[in-house]
């Protein structure tokens, strides 16, 4: 196996194990696990991308979803815009903008697999474009109660919420999905053909991110972290594309397996 497929699941492999130490810890060996998964995450997407996709690609990826996400936080925090009224705490490493630097980065980290997920399971543009934009921002439903709980950041109006999840606003949701749109159009328009191609054997370990993310996510929520709300909004959010990605995966390998072509057709 080549170095450029076995890099990325080398790295999923280091992020897997930050995360599983996660729920077990507390403190400031907490917060330094959530800042170390942000940056592994953010190295595997964009490694990915150049080793998968090219140099344009990951340029495109970074410019659309790093400092995307850089722009439309630093808006958040100075106008309510489009997130609603927020404000970080200073636990999670230096600012710029008055925004901490690890969180677009975390906008990069899952951009690419949403991205990628929903090149795999649909082929109209627009619908692309759709998909991803959901499987990027209800991976919002686990993350900002998460992180709200943990005191990294907190909300000035919290009204309306989703039940279960006082402290989160209904609007936060909506905007994060309308950023996700934004970024995924952006994404497709200037990251060139390379990236709307389907490639399973190099884009594995991105499918294997997405799906890890929602499972332990669930997992966590429900289970470690006392959060079994957002468990329950998380799951039902994530899981309109993690659910079906997984079947069509299951799917393809069973029709790829000998003798599989011919078990389809006899039923």
């Amino acid at each position: 196996m080549s170095a450029r497929r076995v890099l990325p699941w080398a790295m999923l492999a280091l992020l897997v194990l930050a995360q599983i130490g996660y729920p077990l810890t507390g403190g400031g060996t907490r917060t330094g696990l959530t800042i170390a998964t942000v940056a592994i995450g953010f190295v595997l997407s964009v490694g990915h991308a150049v080793l998968s996709r090219g140099p344009r690609s990951a340029a495109a990826l970074v410019l659309v979803t790093t400092g995307g996400g850089l722009a439309v936080e630093a808006c958040g925090v100075a106008t309510g815009v489009p997130f609603g009224g927020y404000d970080y705490a200073g636990t999670l490493g230096p600012k710029l903008l008055g925004v901490p630097v690890v969180i677009p980065l975390a906008w990069t980290w899952m951009a690419w697999p949403a991205w990628l997920v929903a090149v795999r399971l649909v082929r109209p543009a627009v619908a692309r474009i759709a998909v991803g934009a959901v499987a990027l921002a209800a991976w919002d439903l686990f993350l900002d109660p998460q992180m709200v709980a943990e005191g990294h950041w907190t909300w000035l109006d919290t009204d309306p919420a989703l039940p279960g999840v006082p402290d989160v606003p209904v609007g936060n949701y909506l905007g994060w999905l309308a950023v996700a749109a934004v970024m995924m159009t952006l994404l497709r328009l200037t990251a060139g053909v390379d990236a709307r191609r389907v490639d399973g054997p190099a884009d594995a370990p991105m499918y294997a991110l997405y799906l890890w993310t929602y499972a332990s996510s669930l997992l966590a929520h429900a289970v470690f972290l006392g959060l079994p709300a957002s468990a329950g909004w998380g799951g039902l959010g994530m899981g309109l594309v993690a659910v079906p990605f997984a079947v069509t995966l299951i799917r393809s390998r069973r029709a790829t397996r000998p003798g599989g072509q011919q078990r389809r057709r006899a039923t």
